[in-house]
């Protein structure tokens, strides 16, 4: 009897486990299935360092899924089951102060080939880091700005 309750115990757990690996990547097609999608690291409210810092911690950095949606961008965790993005950039609001390559500890928390960003938001320092590819695209976007608006692109 002990026997069969311990398998019936282990095979809900696995069946949970299964379960919650569907949901998580129905979640990211869902995310995805509007198109505009990429792959971006995001460091929320980052210190302002002077030019002469030591080399920057890989700490802080999230990996995600950013969207475009009009004139924002969605920015959704990876590793999370919330639908809503957990972040929302609207683009004359993003300036661009500089590109980096990713220093020191950043190189393995980071995706191999990623570029770093060095932003503004309403007053918040922050980056991004995202491909060679996806930077292009992304800059595009922010230059493609309907007329009036302003483009803060370094």
């Amino acid at each position: 009897m002990e026997m069969v309750l311990a398998l019936l115990v282990s095979g809900i757990v696995v069946l949970l486990v299964l379960l919650g690996l569907f949901v998580f990547g129905l979640r990211r097609r869902l995310i995805q299935r509007s198109g505009g999608t990429f792959d971006c690291s995001l460091r929320w409210n980052v210190a302002q360092e002077p030019d002469t810092a030591p080399e920057p911690a890989g700490k802080g950095w999230v990996y995600g899924v950013a969207r475009y949606n009009g004139d924002r961008i969605e920015w959704f965790r990876v590793f999370s089951y919330a639908y809503r993005p957990r972040r929302t950039l609207e683009r004359d609001s993003i300036e661009v102060l500089r590109r980096r390559t990713p220093q020191g500890e950043e190189e393995l928390a980071l995706l191999s080939d990623a570029i770093v960003l060095v932003c503004v938001h309403r007053g918040t320092h922050l980056e991004l880091a995202m491909s060679e590819d996806a930077l292009t695209g992304f800059l595009a976007w922010l230059e493609a700005a309907p007329p009036g608006q302003r483009v803060n692109v370094a």
